[in-house]
């Protein structure tokens, strides 16, 4: 008797498992390497990177993209100066595409813990919800795609929150990781292109302009991104109001 009803405890235990793996290490790396992740440690270290990247290539780009994707992985602070460093260790290119494999492959451990934990879920729950809560899961269900690369292009909608809303919404992981790796190409791009600059910037003593990704020039080719990627779901309601 005790042994079924420890049976189904342990198993949604072991359900957390992941998520709760991801809620420590998110508190541990914040202890440990908050002081490293920042824009002076970049600056203090840069000629030490630039020497052991110019001695041990490979091994400082497979170093690279895995720190990257433990640091998306584990939310910590530190995703904007890590594309930065991957734009100041390898150029705009192949730095964007390091960048933007590193923080794919972070987010994909991370909405799979999520998805595996409490995403599932919730997922059957707002499927048997009614009213307007239905009506939302039932307009991100039809529209996944667009509501995908939304999240990703938006530069107001915060990393971590568009990492895990997609596994309360039972998207497949196959369309969250082509979303994700292309939805964060953009953003990846400026912000790499910012940090092979870096060099200058550090010569004169100054701090980068992080504030680009909302300057005209970038700004609204991002916009024009989000509108083609809403123009399925604008079609759709128009030809849904034709037929009525």
């Amino acid at each position: 008797m005790s042994d079924s009803v420890n049976q189904p405890s342990n198993a949604q235990f072991t359900r957390y498992l992941p998520l709760l793996a991801v809620i420590i290490g998110a508190g541990v790396g914040w202890w440990l390497f908050r002081d490293y992740l920042s824009f002076q440690a970049l600056a203090d270290n840069r000629d030490a990177l630039i020497a052991f990247r110019d001695a041990n290539y490979l091994l400082t780009t497979a170093v690279f993209i895995l720190a990257y994707a433990l640091i998306v992985a584990f939310s910590l602070p530190g995703a904007t100066i890590a594309t930065l460093t991957g734009g100041f260790l390898f150029a705009t290119f192949p730095g964007a595409f390091y960048n933007v494999l590193g923080a794919t492959a972070g987010a994909t451990a991370i909405f799979l813990a999520a998805q595996t934990s409490v995403g599932a879920k919730l997922g059957a729950k707002l499927e048997g919800a009614e009213g307007v809560t239905k009506k939302f899961k039932d307009a991100i269900d039809e529209n996944q795609w667009s509501a995908l690369f939304l999240l990703r292009l938006v530069p107001a909608v915060p990393f971590f929150i568009a990492n895990l809303l997609p596994a309360f919404f039972e998207v497949p992981l196959r369309r969250y990781v082509i979303s994700t790796f292309l939805g964060i190409l953009p953003g990846a791009v400026v912000y790499t292109s910012v940090g092979a600059g870096l060099g200058e910037v550090f010569e004169r003593g100054e701090t980068p302009n992080l504030g680009i990704i909302f300057e005209p020039q970038v700004l609204f080719p991002i916009l024009g991104l989000c509108a083609l990627a809403s123009l399925p779901v604008i079609l759709k309601a128009v030809r849904g109001k034709k037929g009525l």
